[in-house]
């Protein structure tokens, strides 16, 4: 840092085209990175600032005011700094890491993945470029690109948790559900980190593997009873073992950390179901149907909660409603069959009793 300090006041000293500018951009540039060192970053950025008035053509000095701008926070400044400071040097990676990760911290993951894409190129295995490149394909859904990413990396550093981490991820997302869980254990395990443990829980669950998905939620929420969404997990998990009170005590606290949980309130619904509790369950369906008006399964279990209040018709729209968003769906069918008998519909019935059947009847069969 200190040589690099001396070659840019060298730069700013023999630049100057007059006697008394060039103490004043001297001066000038020492605050400023006097001000950066210690962390104030609105001295700096207005030490900067004054100085690119005077010397607009050195280039650390545009890449030093974007640094203080990333860190204030203020990434579009920043980036329109690193972009101004790229057109002097193209070829300069430092800059092009910084302008990607200006991209990373703001969230635009598209932007920050073509500037890390070059980077990678020129060193393929590099950990802290791909898991970044990986992450941010993960963020915009390009899981597979993520994958192609991560996996030369990970053979290049198979103890890398970053990069074990992201592809466990990306696969978890892509389909690649054993080895992306095996990856995301192996992390939770050896970082002791809560976010793998719940990640690792909820896949888990989709398996069906419901110890496993509790062991992992209950190793979640020791190392951090806070963690968006390892109550919400807890219960989800504990009605398929049977402890549906354990469920609601654990829905109702994440409700009360985080009222717009989606998924609280359409599981706690769905368990005070269970239990008969059709008053207390209503609101949360409700407010599940609310929060996501196009969820199946939010407008599944009101269907199953107006079929129990003994409200046929408005059932029968509810389940027509599911269908049509997700025809493969094979318990709607035997629902709506059972109303439309109920409501005199026999031929409609048996229609939707066939789809059932045909839906779960076995592969070969099917």
């Amino acid at each position: 840092m200190l040589e690099k300090m001396r070659f840019v006041l060298a730069l700013l000293l023999a630049a100057s085209t007059a006697a008394a500018q060039a103490p004043s951009a001297e001066q000038l540039f020492r605050e400023a990175v006097a001000a950066q060192q210690r962390g104030d970053e609105t001295a700096a950025i207005a030490k900067y600032r004054e100085l690119l008035k005077l010397r607009p053509d050195v280039l650390e000095v545009r890449a030093n005011l974007g640094a203080a701008l990333a860190r204030a926070g203020r990434f579009d400044e920043a980036i329109e700094q690193y972009r101004a400071a790229l057109a002097k040097d193209s070829s300069n990676t430092a800059l092009r890491m910084n302008l990607a990760l200006a991209y990373y911290k703001k969230g635009d993951f598209a932007e920050a993945a073509k500037e890390l894409e070059p980077l990678r190129r020129a060193a393929p295995t590099d950990p802290r470029i791909t898991t970044l490149l990986g992450d941010s394909y993960v963020h915009v859904d390009r899981n597979d690109q993520a994958i192609v990413v991560l996996t030369p990396a990970e053979r290049a550093h198979p103890d890398d948790l970053g990069v074990a981490w992201t592809l466990g991820t990306a696969m978890i997302r892509a389909g690649q559900t054993r080895p992306g869980l095996d990856r995301v254990e192996r992390v939770a395990k050896a970082g002791n980190s809560a976010e793998a443990w719940l990640l690792a829980g909820q896949t888990l669950l989709k398996l069906n593997e419901f110890e496993r998905a509790r062991d992992a939620a209950d190793a979640a929420l020791k190392l951090d009873p806070r963690l968006p969404g390892v109550q919400t997990l807890r219960g989800q998990v504990l009605p398929y073992l049977g402890d549906d009170q354990g469920a609601i005590d654990a829905l109702e606290k994440a409700l009360a950390a985080d009222p717009k949980d989606f998924d609280a309130h359409l599981n706690l619904g769905a368990v005070l179901q269970t239990q008969r509790d059709l008053e207390r369950a209503r609101p949360h369906i409700e407010r599940a149907l609310a929060l996501r008006p196009d969820s199946a399964m939010a407008r599944y279990e009101m269907g199953r909660l107006e079929r129990a209040e003994g409200k046929v018709e408005a059932a029968i729209r509810d389940f027509e409603t599911v269908i049509r968003a997700e025809p493969n769906w094979a318990q709607p069918h035997l629902e709506l069959s059972a109303l439309y008998y109920r409501a005199g519909r026999q031929s409609d019935g048996d229609r939707e009793r066939t789809a059932y059947e045909r839906l779960n009847a076995p592969p070969a069969k099917r």
